[in-house]
């Protein structure tokens, strides 16, 4: 009876060391698991389970830069859905903190345009930092996105303007390592993931861009956008 009453007391401590509901803050949230769990909120997402995936990607979402951008994401597109000032406030604070949160991730001295010495010099740029990049340019976006809709007077636009001109180098960039690496034997599940979100962030930059008035358009090419790079496809 001794040995079944410590055999049970054994599978309660077992039980009791599985029942976390979210993973202790002082672990760290490796990039792999970071994507598993993002790619999990959006299955959610798309079977309309909205409040399981903000559940799901609210535990980390200011310590992992992919849950930062899933959490930001699915919080713009409910105020791009209602227009409702409560949600637009909402969602364009957590945009600010989603791109606080990948700055930490991206290499110390990424500024936009520093990105093309890298291509010389890829293994310099770890897979987070790859990952990083990326996660920073599609926040942008959603915050450009934010910004047109928040307030359409003239400084907005420019404001809005400036983001998207941003994140078009930085996918522009990002393509460059992407073209420079093909050839890389053995490539990690991270650089195939990377590759992906690249490509995904291109598509969406084009429909955006393809969504946009002509008055956007044409304050784009104002600041700096050449005409053909704005009425059609920029990053091909």
């Amino acid at each position: 009876m001794a040995h079944v009453g410590n055999r049970a007391s054994a599978e309660e401590e077992d039980c009791f060391e599985d029942a976390y509901d979210r993973i202790p803050v002082a672990c760290q949230m490796d990039l792999q698991t970071a994507i598993q769990e993002t790619q999990c909120a959006l299955n959610l997402v798309l079977n309309n389970k909205f409040s399981e995936a903000l559940d799901l990607l609210k535990p980390w979402w200011k310590d992992s830069m992919y849950h930062a951008l899933g959490y930001s994401s699915i919080l713009v597109m409910q105020a791009a859905m209602t227009f409702e000032h409560r949600d637009i406030q909402t969602a364009m604070a957590t945009i600010k903190e989603a791109l606080n949160t990948c700055q930490r991730f991206r290499k110390k001295n990424s500024v936009v345009g520093s990105l093309s010495s890298l291509i010389s010099k890829q293994s310099n740029l770890q897979e987070v930092e790859m990952h990083a990049e990326i996660c920073y340019a599609e926040c942008l976006l959603q915050k450009a996105t934010l910004t047109f809709v928040q307030d359409e007077n003239m400084i907005s636009f420019i404001k809005g303007g400036i983001k998207i001109r941003t994140s078009y180098q930085i996918y522009k960039e990002c393509q460059n390592v992407l073209n420079a690496s093909q050839d890389l034997a053995g490539q990690s599940d991270a650089f195939r993931q990377f590759e992906g979100g690249v490509k995904l962030g291109i598509g969406s930059f084009n429909l955006m861009l393809s969504l946009l008035p002509q008055r956007i358009l044409r304050l784009l090419e104002f600041i700096g956008f050449s005409g053909n790079r704005v009425s059609t496809s920029p990053l091909k």
